[in-house]
């Protein structure tokens, strides 16, 4: 069974050097242990997904240009992300004001070709109140 994403839930990029937090602005009244919980809504690069340190990816114009200097050597470049669409919701029946939530096991694609997936979900139980 997946968890819940809440804001202090982690983001790891395929392309990235490190992991980056996850920012909850879709919503601020669904809790899990006091802390908002997200939905597929929180997509949007530097608003909800923060910069995974350095890009690797080829695809990015700016490490292709870098590495094009450098003769071909791989030149690592700062991350900008750029999510392509939202976060493919994997329980698209548990919904927070309309909106599928963020479990665990949700993936996105990143325009530079990068696969993003939540590597800490930040929920550890849920407590009814």
């Amino acid at each position: 069974m997946s968890e819940l994403v809440t804001v202090s839930g982690n983001i790891m990029c395929s392309f990235g050097t490190a992991p980056a937090p996850l920012k909850v602005t879709s919503q601020a009244t669904v809790m899990a242990e006091g802390k908002p919980v997200a939905t597929i809504q929180d997509c949007q690069g530097m608003a909800n997904i923060g910069p995974f340190g350095m890009c690797t990816s080829l695809a990015n114009p700016q490490v292709a240009a870098a590495t094009a200097a450098a003769l071909g050597v791989l030149t690592p470049q700062p991350c900008m992300p750029v999510p392509a669409g939202t976060w493919i919701p994997t329980k698209p029946k548990v919904l927070i004001g309309g909106k599928p939530c963020l479990a665990s096991d949700c993936k996105m694609m990143c325009a530079y070709a990068g696969n993003l997936s939540i590597t800490v979900p930040g929920q550890v139980k849920v407590t009814a109140t």
